[in-house]
């Protein structure tokens, strides 16, 4: 019977701890190959003073900041003035080693809520770190998930206004409507692709509040992984009417071809990427709902945008979908 021993500083959220304490377990039994029922997590708190990386108790290390304690209200509250202000930062998990990833997704909430507070409506969800590559970099095994507002939305022909940005970069995406909701756990590709009521091309800008796109996974978890802007456009195809794996497309700047890629960029297939995202999301208590847009990652690295410039997704059946900056 593996037994696994973690110890949280005092004070997290019950639900927090909670999701933490699954994660460990679900990771203990998929690395030793145990029943998960057999798995015993045994979980300590300690208090804030005396936790400490080396020699520097946690008690210590917000006095030399001033005294500032870090919780998911004032990470949400950072996050957002960097964006507001244009101003980039340095990592959160630089000034905050305790923050794990169950604790990003806690401050990704709060961010969006805190928009959806100012007047903005959720209206979709993305993918982030689709790439296996990516994934190796990052140490993660599937993509994160991140919430798409109507203030992140650009209207087709709309000019990104770069002066809005820190430092965009553009990625080609291919993105599905949603026709009924779809809620986890136990989703595959094809019951996703069941799921989706049409099929079209997509660009998304990224932004990411971290100084040269620098950052640990839960800084950009907390940072609703860089979402910025997006636009989505070109042909509206049912998923039956195309070869979602072998949909080629060209990235453009300005005209030249940079890169290419196909649709079995993201995880094989576009709907194993929408299957992850359901079941991920559902760990978390929630789901990808009726009329809402999932951008499902990145099929080609992510290009800088500058004012003047024209970046251009061609799709063989999917259409052509241009964003110039200005």
């Amino acid at each position: 019977m593996p037994i696994v021993q973690i110890t949280l500083v005092e004070g997290r959220d019950d639900q927090v701890v909670a999701r933490c304490i699954k994660e460990v377990a679900r990771t203990v039994s998929a690395s030793l190959g145990a029943p998960l029922e057999t798995v015993r997590v045994v979980v300590t708190e300690v208090p804030a003073d005396r936790w400490a990386v080396g020699d520097v108790l946690k008690s210590e290390a917000a006095a030399s900041r001033g005294g500032v304690g870090w919780t998911i209200e004032s990470a949400a509250d950072v996050l957002l003035a960097a964006e507001a202000e244009r101003r980039d930062r340095g990592r959160l998990t630089d000034e905050w080693p305790e923050l794990d990833l169950a604790t990003a997704y806690a401050v990704q909430r709060r961010l969006v809520e805190k928009l959806v507070e100012r007047g903005e409506q959720v209206v979709g969800v993305k993918l982030g770190l689709t790439s296996e590559a990516k994934q190796r970099r990052m140490g993660i095994s599937s993509p994160l998930t991140a919430v798409l507002t109507d203030g992140y939305r650009l209207e087709v022909g709309e000019p990104l206004r770069v002066d809005e940005l820190i430092h965009p970069r553009v990625e080609p995406e291919i993105v599905f409507v949603m026709g009924r909701r779809l809620e986890g756990p136990g989703i595959t590709a094809e019951s996703a692709l069941d799921a989706v009521a049409s099929v079209q091309a997509g660009l998304e800008v990224i932004d990411s509040r971290f100084t040269d796109f620098s950052f640990a996974l839960p800084d950009v978890v907390a940072d609703n992984a860089s979402s910025a802007r997006f636009v989505v456009g070109g042909e509206t195809l049912r998923p039956d009417q195309l070869d979602l794996a072998a949909e080629p497309c060209r990235l453009t700047v300005n005209g030249e071809v940079v890169d290419t890629a196909t649709g079995a960029a993201v995880q094989g297939h576009p709907a194993e990427a929408l299957a992850l995202a359901a079941n991920a999301l559902a760990e978390r208590g929630e789901a990808i709902e009726a009329g809402q847009i999932v951008l499902t990652g990145g099929l080609t690295d992510a290009v800088f945008i500058h004012p003047g410039d024209t970046v251009a997704v061609e799709f063989e059946h999917l259409g052509t979908l241009a964003l110039t900056a200005e």
